[in-house]
């Protein structure tokens, strides 16, 4: 069952109200079934969980998520720790900024996000505690492995002239220094950086885009796209290989340009076959999407292109697929794992045919905001990861300030635009850095866990040498004792044995406390007996104990297992005692044995951590690639604002 309607919309109280991101916190009438059903089972067994929730993607976006996970499985867990509801959770958890974002009118509004988390280890172990999380790695599930190509080249002429104006949009804020044909948005004063990376992100992918002005060009990613799709086409065509391509932006429309259909006529040019290339967008009725993926999966349709709403999810289309093209980056790492996984999917026969191999191309243009976009996803993935299994090592996550609904802030905007390569190579210093922190963590982990360990074993080893010599008095008293080797009871000094034996089977019928009570003695040593009960406080028996001249107490009979005679009552502390050699063979055994695994711990404790100069020169690259960073962008701030004016 998908899960992932639930997570999304079970009621919530709030006075976050304007704090965008977090959900329809009204709800819906399954979730709030769901939840009900829970609760129910969970108030019959007085405990939390009572379900097991099965999903693909726990954490879709944002950790504000986890909360809604938390309320349905740990109610107790959250009562334990004063959280109540969504604002107490996010008081520990989350801090809120305020950016300006655009609406799907082009309006701009200003909106509240929940983007910085702290408190992030014991988040992650808050979840661990109520998720098994696995990858297809950890269970060898049987799908293809992911060849992933970033195909990235220079800007057309036409980019690289709006680069030029965006740039200088992006110092003056004057929506005629971008030459476009198209209305200007509203409020442009308070959020061009928003305005900019919009139409950016139409540039990168296709300047037709931004207006009819703009025309078809050899060198732009639709016939990049095109291409390469046509190359898999033709390197497949024996086994019918077929291909996804996805796009958030420009989808197809009957009666509108779209890129869709541009890759479409272009693919027909090249001698595909038009009814081999279908858009999603054309299959209205559940009938015609099971009768498009039917056709995909016996080769009939070769291409199928999508959008991550409409062709991410729901998908079993997979059985040919041998590349997933994506035109653009989508915004949340689980809609990337989404349209990869219609291809790289447990039934894709490339294992007989294809080297088992799904090729995952991603389209880039140089000086765009698409390799820096990639990176924040890819980056985002990593954080989501290491929540899910258990590995993060840090204790705050700054989300980026770029998604579909916020722009860039402006030095990151003018750098990427400008070539700047250095704050590409900062984030991937950043994420290396990251890595080597997290491995430090996990190895002074296992350092402070083998110190603890070596303290804990030397105490061992220290007691049971103390345990083995009190035994060894205990047997030389035994061995070299030279009286009369008879049980005296108490109350029966001068009785006969078979008297002393019916009065301990009468003890051990009678006795109840679990106190221990002396009754006797064996050659100078104390008898004793106890009571144990049942957790249920039933009584289940009595046992009875023999103590050494060290203090050392032998156990050396249970109530139902004394001797059926009554004359033989000195056997069972005899048979006790005379087990005491193997008892001591026992103890050296276990000091053998601690002592064998000490420098094991001590190696491990002695271990010096082998990165620590490569992670200083990481940190110390970092820092000056910021200060150069720093110091470009004041530069560029204090240039004055150029017009570009079109040839």
């Amino acid at each position: 069952m998908d899960l992932s309607h639930y997570f999304k919309n079970l009621m919530f109280q709030t006075r976050h109200t304007r704090v965008a991101g977090i959900g329809n916190t009204q709800g819906s009438q399954r979730a709030m079934n769901l939840l009900v059903a829970i609760r129910d089972i969970q108030q019959r067994t007085g405990r939390d969980l009572g379900a097991t929730f099965l999903s693909g993607t726990v954490v879709v976006n944002a950790l504000t998520e986890l909360y809604v996970l938390f309320k349905y499985l740990r109610p107790k867990e959250l009562s334990r720790q004063c959280i109540s509801c969504f604002d107490a959770w996010a008081a520990i958890f989350t801090k809120k900024t305020t950016d300006y974002e655009l609406n799907i009118t082009g309006s701009i509004k200003r909106k509240e996000r929940f983007r910085t988390y702290i408190k992030i280890p014991e988040l992650a172990t808050f979840l661990r505690e109520i998720t098994d999380y696995r990858t297809a790695e950890m269970i060898n599930l049987d799908v293809p492995q992911k060849n992933i190509r970033f195909l990235s080249d220079k800007p057309t002429i036409a980019q690289e002239e709006m680069i030029g104006r965006l740039v200088s949009f992006a110092g003056s804020g004057n929506w005629d220094d971008l030459g476009l044909d198209i209305p200007q948005p509203d409020n442009l004063d308070m959020a061009k950086m928003l305005v900019a990376t919009n139409v950016a992100r139409k540039m990168a992918l296709d300047m037709r885009l931004l207006g009819d002005k703009f025309s078809d060009d050899p060198d732009n990613k639709a016939s990049r796209c095109a291409a390469t799709i046509y190359d898999y086409y033709v390197r497949s065509k024996s086994n019918k290989g077929t291909q996804f391509v996805f796009s958030d932006l420009s989808t197809y429309k009957s009666n509108e340009w779209n890129i869709y259909q541009d890759i479409k006529d272009k693919l027909v040019t090249m001698g595909i076959p038009a009814n081999e290339i279908r858009f999603i967008q054309t299959a209205k009725t559940e009938q015609e999407r099971k009768k498009l993926f039917t056709d995909m999966n016996n080769g009939t349709v070769r291409v199928l292109f999508g959008s991550t709403s409409m062709l991410g999810t729901g998908v079993n289309a997979q059985q040919r697929a041998v590349a997933v093209h994506h035109l653009e980056v989508p915004w949340r790492p689980a809609d990337l794992e989404q349209r990869n996984g219609r291809a790289v999917r447990k039934g894709n026969t490339v294992k007989f045919w294809g080297g088992n191999v799904v090729d995952i191309i991603i389209y880039g243009t140089e000086k765009t905001l698409d390799a820096y976009k990639f990176n924040l996803l890819r980056n985002k993935q990593l954080f989501i990861n290491q929540i899910n299994n258990g590995t993060i090592a840090v204790r705050r996550i700054d989300e980026d300030s770029m998604d579909e609904n916020t722009g860039m802030n402006f030095a990151e905007f003018v750098a990427v635009l400008s070539g700047n390569m250095d704050l590409l190579n900062k984030a991937k210093l950043d994420n290396r850095i990251m890595q080597l922190e997290k491995e430090q963590a996990i190895f002074n982990k296992e350092r402070y866990r083998a110190e603890r360990k070596i303290a804990k074993t030397e105490q061992d080893i220290e007691e049971t040498m103390l345990t083995k010599q009190r035994m060894s008095e205990d047997w030389a008293y035994y061995k070299e004792y030279k009286g009369e080797r008879k049980t005296l009871l108490l109350n029966l000094q001068q009785a006969t044995a078979e008297e002393t034996g019916r009065e301990l089977h009468k003890i051990a019928k009678t006795y109840r406390s679990e106190a221990i009570g002396t009754i006797g003695s064996y050659i100078g040593l104390n008898l004793s007996v106890r009571s144990e009960y049942h957790y249920t406080g039933a009584f289940e028996r009595n046992i009875f104990l023999v103590e050494g001249k060290s203090g050392l107490k032998y156990k050396c009979g249970l109530s139902g297992a004394l001797p059926l005679g009554f004359a033989d009552s000195a056997a069972y502390p005899q048979a006790t005692l005379d087990k005491l050699p193997e008892l001591i063979r026992r103890q050296q055994e276990k000091i053998d044995q601690l002592a064998n695994e000490l420098p094991t711990l001590q190696q491990i404790f002695s271990r010096k951590w082998g990165k620590t100069a490569e992670l200083d020169a990481l940190k110390q690259e970092c820092k000056e690639l910021q200060r150069k960073i720093d110091n470009s962008l004041k530069e560029l701030e204090q240039q004055p604002a150029v017009t570009v004016i079109a040839a």
